[in-house]
């Protein structure tokens, strides 16, 4: 299956009818009191669009495949929880627990992920529009796995997002989209950004010391104020092309190598 044809499947499931949740808060909250981990509550393919689940503990809880449209799961626990194939449009994760969760081909489009804890979780996902600001990203593996593409390259999407004075560090977004993204003040320090497609991205600002940014698209992109020590650009030719260049800190301690 075509990548575009993937994330279209995913999208068509953003119209389907609204229909009412196969349960509701206290129900969940049932489950999850009863549960542990040889006995994870059962809240598998489950419909729970547009609840209120904030502030509940769900590490012991299996949501695989469930529709979590709309739902609130703001300063929730989802810590090493696996994710993949959920429906999360329009879900609110604002300052949630997420370290270490897998989400693998799920469309968060226009999620609020503020302040939520990322840290070495594994994400391919299409979040096109959502608000990461102040997220902790550091050690996460939003990166394309090349020995693993049965379906044609997939890779996470992050059009428009707002990651502004986020924490990306040490963190691992080879190939990812981030087409005018706002990036500004983010920490980025040994990011891997090879191959990432920052075309009108803000990265003004950001602290990009030992970041790799080689093989990058970087038309239009802002590194007004941005730290640039030991950050790799190899495959730029013309340093003076980068916007902002001239302004930003440890300019002379970037690595330009070109072949």
């Amino acid at each position: 299956m075509k990548i575009h044809s993937y994330w279209l499947l995913l999208s068509a499931l953003l119209c389907l009818p609204a229909s009412a949740a196969d349960l509701d808060r206290a129900a969940v909250e049932k489950r999850l009191a009863a549960a542990d981990k040889t006995h994870p509550a059962d809240l598998r393919r489950k419909d729970l669009t547009g609840l209120d689940l904030s502030g509940l503990d769900f590490k012991n809880a299996d949501l695989w495949g469930s529709d979590l449209r709309r739902a609130n799961l703001s300063n929730s626990d989802l810590s090493g929880l696996n994710l993949d194939l959920t429906v999360m449009s329009k879900i609110n994760l604002s300052g949630a627990n997420l370290a270490n969760t897998s989400i693998f081909g799920v469309h968060m489009g226009s999620a609020d992920l503020s302040n939520a804890n990322l840290s070495g979780s594994r994400f391919i996902a299409n979040l096109d529009r959502s608000n990461l600001s102040h997220a902790n990203l550091s050690n996460a593996n939003w990166g394309v796995d090349m020995q693993n593409q049965p379906m044609g390259l997939m890779r996470v999407s992050l059009n428009n997002v707002n990651l502004s004075g986020a924490n990306l560090s040490n963190a691992n977004l080879n190939r990812a989209l981030l087409r005018h993204a706002n990036l500004s003040g983010a920490i980025l320090k040994n990011t891997v950004l090879f191959g990432v497609d920052l075309a009108g991205a803000d990265l003004s600002g950001a602290d990009l010391s030992g970041a790799d940014l080689s093989g990058s698209i970087l038309e239009d992109t802002n590194f007004a104020g941005a730290d640039l020590a030991g950050t790799q650009f190899s495959g730029v030719k013309d340093k003076t092309m980068l916007k902002g260049f001239n302004t930003s800190k440890h300019a002379d301690a970037a690595i330009f190598k070109t072949e």
